[in-house]
């Protein structure tokens, strides 16, 4: 199930970004009282009431033609145009503002959900503040404290109510859905069409369910496929044209529906910062993931080449040390045929199931090998194991204390799972438990 997506907008030194850590529980926003400090939208999940939700940090909104404030501006209008749910933040401390006004008549054209929350009341004697800001137009202020915590809970319960209706779409678990995701220019849509055009067998176009996706079925051979497209195959004007980190959000909604994610690298730009962001995205929600190197036709092919992008690869991406690496060409189509039969591999793997037997067969081989540490001269033992879901395959080891098993000790026996059953494209999870 999509979660949904809560933006929260407002002009500068409102308190957005010290309310966003509130919420999500880190300091992840730079708080500094300086108008303008958050430049771009930053994501997290946060969760209330059982329901996990993302959330978007925006830069402050303002008047005027510099560079800065229409770059601020533009990433809040996409961050507006991608939520589910808006909060309106002020600050009841200063009032009404002809900023506020602006930003209200932006969100007035949204169309959204919109809870205003009015910031910095942090005792009750200010309540009597909030009563100008129901001239916005946008109902019941909510009155908040950032520095102090206050009122949040009140506005998160009337934030959920507005959440959309996200049952579960049914899917045929027979249909591998997968997605494309990476930074501007590296080729997405080039090769979501390079794809299509190699099988030769499109069913059809599918409005997804999430906005602005456009499911594509295939088939290949005897495996039916659903593309997912994220790649701005559709640009929607100067916004998300000049937006590079638009590409973010589009690629959080369409990871959430895909089994396997194709994390694309343009081959002669190398690898940035962005590439990885992107990446461990779809690392942290569990899903199969391929490392395709795109734009393979304009590198130097000397005997090594691949050999040496490979270990740049590993180098950078080492928490992607399970995802297979595809070196292709969209424009070419060469090595293109290499990428569907790694899709299906990731797939199978994401779903595999060891059977209990076997899985402890080669749990007492690994203790053999390297035997459980001691801690404070308490010694780990490790009791079973079994394997409780898929999607990714996860494993709890039931030990005699969990505190004794180190993570190094877990990444070890990844490693000898992943060497007995291989598990190639998929992350595995493993948690220790006290058995009771």
């Amino acid at each position: 199930m999509r979660k949904s997506i809560v933006a929260i907008v407002g002009r500068p030194n409102v308190g957005k970004s010290t309310i966003f850590n509130r919420l999500v529980g880190e300091r992840i926003s730079i708080v500094e009282d300086i108008p303008g400090v958050t430049r771009d939208r930053i994501y997290a999940e946060a969760e209330w009431l059982n329901t996990p939700f993302n959330i978007i940090d925006t830069g402050g909104i303002e008047l005027g033609d510099e560079p800065l404030l229409v770059q601020m501006r533009e990433q809040a209008e996409v961050a507006i145009h991608e939520s589910d749910v808006i909060i309106f933040m002020v600050n009841g401390r200063e009032g009404i503002t002809a900023a506020d006004e602006e930003v209200a008549k932006l969100l007035y054209k949204s169309n959204k959900p919109i809870v205003l929350a009015v910031n910095k009341i942090d005792n009750p004697n200010m309540k009597e503040q909030i009563y100008e800001f129901y001239s916005l137009g946008f109902g019941e202020p909510f009155p908040i404290s950032g520095t102090h915590s206050l009122g949040l809970g009140d506005l998160l319960d009337d934030v959920v109510k507005h959440f959309p209706n996200r049952e579960q779409e049914d899917k045929d678990e027979d249909t591998i859905y997968f997605s494309l995701i990476g930074r501007p220019n590296v080729g997405k849509s080039s090769l979501v069409n390079a794809l299509l055009n190699e099988e030769r067998v499109i069913v059809s176009n599918i409005a997804g369910t999430t906005r602005d996706a456009i499911d594509t079925p295939f088939k290949s051979g005897d495996q039916d496929f659903v593309i997912i497209d994220t790649a701005g195959m559709r640009k929607r004007g100067k916004i998300y044209e000049k937006t590079e980190k638009y590409s973010i959000l589009r690629a959080l909604k369409a990871i959430e529906r895909s089994d396997v994610v194709l994390t694309l690298i343009d081959a002669e730009e190398g690898i940035i910062e962005q590439d990885k962001k992107i990446a461990g995205y779809a690392h942290e929600a569990g899903k199969a993931v391929i490392i395709v190197v795109n734009k393979w036709d304009t590198i130097n092919q000397h005997d090594k080449a691949i050999k040496e992008f490979e270990e740049q690869i590993r180098a950078h991406f080492l928490f992607l040390d399970y995802a297979p690496i595809v070196f292709l060409s969209a424009q070419t189509r060469k090595r293109i045929h290499t990428l569907i039969p790694q899709v299906i591999t990731a797939s199978e793997n994401h779903v595999k199931r060891i059977e209990t037997n076997i899985l402890n067969d080669v749990i007492m081989d690994a203790l053999a090998v390297n035997p459980a540490p001691s801690k404070h001269g308490k010694k780990l033992k490790v009791l079973y194991a079994t394997q409780v879901s898929v999607k990714p395959p996860t494993f709890v080891v039931f030990v005699n204390d969990p505190e004794l098993m180190h993570f190094s000790y877990v990444r070890f026996l990844e490693n000898k799972i992943r060497e007995a059953f291989g598990f190639e494209g998929t992350p595995i999870k493993i948690f220790p438990r006290k058995r009771n």
